[in-house]
């Protein structure tokens, strides 16, 4: 049987210094750990990896503590503009959404996408007709109320500015959640879920739902997701760019890792952090912020569930 691995992701980056109580810490680290269980015991089930990252995702878009489906935070209109897509290796096969409201889970009609539509990529009315057509409910936008994100938006809605989650400069948290896996199989899969930037303006789309720069699988290389400085994982194709290494230069699934986030995303002013896999279930999670909210787990590997480095 083939070694199977889960990664998971909650943003990358940290709390504000003073923000991160040892209570909260502890609930972030609950959330992260119940994801993984998810997943993981998916995956041991004989599950593909593509329903294990779906379920992993799922799972944290349904707590507030992350901004995707249920804590995503407010556009500059007040409402919640969400992104996800969803990829598996074993035929390349993809599904995207983007600038949808009222999903309760925006993973899950990504997968649908893959499924049912003959395309990749919905965005705005599209996707939502096509949601309401595959039987998605449309959640009223008190499920997606939180307080603290309501303030975040307050303290910044009449300016023309925008932020990544909780904060700006180096103590910002770029709240995207995502998952990664190698199934008994030895198929690879990657699902990624945001709800974007806060005060967002001009349906704005980040990395997220692209497929290539936030999200990736291929069998022959590694499944990769993505948080960031959206605009520049997007110029840096950085999870393809993973795989490339892997494919065309023969680097290792850390190596890879490494050097697109300790290097070539640097180079160009992004932050952030991505998780990965490969098919012989080896993972990787480098960052070049403070922290990232991550956890993994394989069968034959350690259990991390961390956020500072």
């Amino acid at each position: 049987m083939n070694t199977i691995s889960i990664a998971i992701h909650g943003g990358a980056g940290t709390l504000i210094k003073g923000k991160m109580t040892p209570e909260k810490e502890m609930a972030y680290r609950n959330a992260l750990q119940e994801a993984l269980n998810v997943g993981y015991s998916l995956l041991e089930s004989g599950a593909s990896a593509i329903d294990a990252v779906e379920q992993a995702v799922v799972s944290l878009e349904n707590t507030p503590l992350f901004n995707a489906g249920k804590g995503s935070v407010f556009t500059n209109a007040g409402t919640h503009e969400m992104d996800a897509s969803i990829m598996e290796g074993k035929n390349l096969k993809a599904g995207a959404v983007s600038l949808i409201t009222g999903i309760k889970n925006p993973i899950s009609l990504a997968k649908q996408v893959m499924l049912k539509s003959e395309h990749v990529f919905l965005a705005g009315e599209g996707a939502m007709r096509f949601a309401k057509e595959n039987g998605f409910g449309i959640e009223n936008p008190e499920y997606f109320y939180d307080q603290f994100r309501y303030e975040q938006w307050q303290h910044i809605k009449d300016s023309d500015s925008f932020q990544l989650d909780h904060s700006d400069k180096k103590d910002s948290k770029f709240g995207t959640v995502g998952a990664v896996a190698c199934d008994q199989n030895g198929n690879l899969a990657a699902a990624t879920s945001t709800g974007g930037m806060t005060n967002k303006k001009w349906g704005r789309v980040g990395d997220s739902p692209m497929i290539g720069a936030g999200n990736y699988a291929n069998n022959n290389t590694c499944a990769v997701s993505c948080t960031g400085s959206g605009e520049f994982f997007i110029r840096g194709v950085v999870a393809y760019d993973v795989s490339c290494l892997m494919e065309y230069k023969g680097y290792t699934l850390q190596q890879a890792a490494d050097e697109v986030i300790l290097n070539r995303i640097l180079k160009i002013g992004g932050d952030g952090g991505l998780i990965a896999v490969d098919a012989n279930g080896n993972v990787a999670l480098p960052f070049n912020t403070e922290g990232m909210y991550r956890a993994s787990r394989s069968s034959i590997g350690d259990e991390v569930v961390a956020i500072y480095k």
